[in-house]
């Protein structure tokens, strides 16, 4: 009866335009409880939800690529948390960001802002797309000062992207699934290389969901990276540039979820992945992750002050919760085929607390 109810609270979301489709996939105690597909992948092509649809994952890239790329990082002592960022990257080295460490950038407390349009000024260079991009974050100016104050900001997880690669000599794409995603037979995770014929692309075309039609790229994206920033530099990016389904993110949460209570796990160090969710200054954002806020969460009432979790622009979210064992993962394409709609926003947070009230 209960998932009837989550059914049809979907399947309304979707005929008042909330979003043209979705995949709702929930376990208890690692054990998939509710999964299912809602509504359209791709309207103006009529193409049907899939259970295995393919999502741009947009800002679960922070969590679900970059910051636990990081934590590898740490495990094998290649960099730490309190480690300066100009001791890493020399362009860095003389500029008011040396004191930065990466757990004020997995952080959000920096001090950089929360989001420049980049990409006009990329678009209107022919220099190297990336190195210009490094060269516009070197040159940034902060909006507030280093470690004062919380701020989200897509710009330092693009300096971690530069510091995994630097540190690793791979790019993130190439070590987070080396090291992650491969040993737990993960293989619906990855990311788009824009600048090269990829063959996941023509693998994965039927069954990627459209996010919006773009009116400056002037064509609707579909497999091609839904932020105008990441686009720009060919698709991979510490801030947006995953793909993936549902069923991927759920076996990485798995994971993440045995690092959190101890048990044993194959790629992730549980003391590094608990470190990172621990909080600071009553932050909401832990390193890498969010947290249910006190007020007006997306995750709904219901979740722990313990469960860690993350949006995607697109429409996309996962939350883990440790004292439950309890993992959602709601993904949708709520910007297609208008990045202006935002009636997730107050979705979001409804579904979650029916999801618990039925399925708890």
């Amino acid at each position: 009866m209960g998932k009837d109810r989550i059914s049809r609270n979907i399947e309304q979301a979707i005929s008042k335009g909330v979003f043209p489709g979705a995949v709702l996939l929930c376990a208890v105690n690692q054990k998939i409880v509710f999964h299912e597909s809602y509504g359209m992948a791709d309207v103006s092509g009529k193409i049907k939800m899939r259970k295995d649809s393919i999502f741009d994952l947009a800002s679960l890239t922070k969590p679900l690529a970059t910051a636990l790329a990081l934590s590898k990082l740490i495990e094998m002592h290649k960099v730490s948390l309190n480690q300066k960022l100009g001791s890493i990257l020399e362009d860095f080295k003389s500029s008011e960001k040396a004191d930065m460490t990466v757990d004020m950038l997995l952080r959000h407390t920096s001090g950089f802002p929360a989001h420049r349009e980049y990409f006009k000024k990329i678009m209107g260079t022919k220099k190297n797309s990336r190195q210009y991009l490094r060269h516009l974050l070197v040159h940034q100016e902060l909006e507030n000062k280093i470690d004062e104050c919380q701020v989200y900001s897509d710009l330092g997880f693009m300096v971690l992207s530069w510091i995994i690669e630097k540190t690793t000599c791979q790019r993130l794409d190439q070590f987070v699934s080396e090291q992650i995603y491969s040993p737990l037979g993960i293989d619906d995770l990855f990311f788009i290389d824009l600048d090269i014929k990829n063959k996941k692309l023509d693998k994965y075309r039927q069954r990627i969901a459209a996010t919006q039609k773009c009116p400056w790229r002037k064509k609707l994206l579909k497999g091609e990276v839904d932020d105008d920033n990441a686009w720009a530099v060919g698709g991979i990016e510490g801030h947006a540039g995953l793909f993936g389904d549902a069923g991927s993110i759920y076996k990485l949460c798995c994971e993440i979820l045995n690092a959190l209570l101890s048990k044993p796990t194959k790629v992730l160090a549980p003391d590094i992945i608990k470190t990172f969710v621990k909080k600071k200054n009553q932050y909401d954002m832990v390193a890498g992750f969010d947290t249910p806020s006190k007020k007006n969460s997306s995750a709904g009432r219901f979740f722990s002050t313990s469960s860690v979790g993350h949006l995607g622009f697109t429409g996309t979210s996962f939350w883990i919760d440790p004292e439950t064992s309890l993992i959602i993962i709601f993904l949708t394409n709520r910007g297609h085929p208008l990045r202006s709609n935002e009636g997730i926003k107050k979705f979001r947070s409804q579904i979650h607390d029916l999801i618990y009230s039925e399925l708890m």
